[in-house]
């Protein structure tokens, strides 16, 4: 069953308070904010590449207030321990059973600050929870329930002691952005309310888990005309076959675009995905996914560079009904 207009209105309509309630506290971002709350509901997971002080985890916080979920923050060091991050199971000699310990990693929004300073080791344990929303600890399946979004970050200036993101995880994340520093005039904003610590505390939720979970359903039921699927297939195998780009998009980085395109369509109060939808999201859903080659990134390519060509060189499918 395909969304109606009517659904699609309603589904705008929502998308912007939410829109609006986050950007309460994080003031000048709602590009972004539009990016994370797509990618909370396409469902997927954001990696933010950020100087510190942007205000990551004020919007981590924000999005949890705004749902009514929770949230959790994990500052992720070189000693960390994947059961710092998933939970451990102890065993309790007042019961003589064993009993699990819910790890931070266990709540709606969860912020994995610095995730590029943990160990590999430490990074593959988000690998699971990220794929499948759900934890094993000792051979016990434990679910983190829904819904369930990792806002991750790395620092982009500092790399001593960072172990880099192997391409497995990347792939994982739905998007890779940036919150970046506020304008002038958002920037002023801050400054007169300098005495309100955490914006977040005065926000009061617009809507329920459930709703969050109801709207990702819908969204799941925009139509997708099999001429746009044409033209995200072609952009892919394009970027498979680019002279810059040893390894190019996966079927799931593309599954992941479409997911994602479904949800920028309704929140524009379509029921419909047009190639604009696409074009708009390729950057941020498809980039980090790219590994190029190391004789071309070292010449001056980069992945924004190719994805630009190729996207001048595959027309669209209006482009194509027009030039027939």
């Amino acid at each position: 069953m395909s969304m109606t207009p009517e659904q699609a209105s309603w589904f705008a309509d929502t998308f912007d308070k939410l829109v609006q309630s986050v950007g309460q506290a994080v003031l000048g971002k709602s590009d972004v904010v539009r990016l994370v709350l797509t990618s909370m509901l396409a469902p997927g997971h954001v990696l933010l590449e950020d100087a510190p002080g942007t205000g990551k985890t004020s919007l981590a916080r924000a999005l949890a207030a705004t749902v009514q979920g929770t949230s959790t923050r994990i500052q992720f060091t070189p000693d960390l321990l994947p059961s710092d991050v998933t939970g451990v199971t102890i065993y309790d000699q007042a019961t003589k059973q064993f009993e699990f310990h819910k790890g931070p990693v266990f709540a709606n929004i969860v912020l994995a600050d610095e995730i590029n300073r943990a160990s590999p080791k430490t990074q593959s344990s988000m690998l699971e929870v990220m794929e499948e929303g759900r934890v094993t600890v000792d051979g016990v399946t434990h679910e983190v329930g829904s819904p369930f979004l990792v806002i991750a970050t790395q620092n982009p200036i500092e790399q001593a002691g960072t172990y880099r993101l192997p391409e497995a995880q990347l792939d994982r994340f739905l998007m890779k952005t940036s919150l970046g520093y506020p304008d002038h005039a958002s920037s002023v904003q801050i400054l007169q309310g300098s005495a309100i610590r955490d914006r977040s505390r005065q926000l009061s939720p617009k809507i329920s888990l459930q709703a969050v979970d109801d709207m990702t359903a819908l969204a799941s039921t925009v139509h997708v005309d099999p001429a746009v699927l044409e033209y995200v297939s072609r952009l892919m195998e394009e970027t498979r076959l680019a002279d810059e780009v040893r390894v190019g998009v996966s079927i799931r980085g593309a599954l992941a675009l479409m997911r994602a395109v479904k949800v920028w369509a309704a929140a524009d109060g379509r029921h419909y995905v047009v190639p604009d939808d696409v074009k708009e999201l390729i950057a941020p859903v498809w980039l980090h996914r790219f590994v190029l080659d190391p004789e071309a990134e070292f010449a001056g390519a980069s992945a924004a560079s190719v994805m630009g060509r190729i996207l001048s060189e595959v027309a669209p499918p209006q482009a194509r009904r027009e030039s027939a």
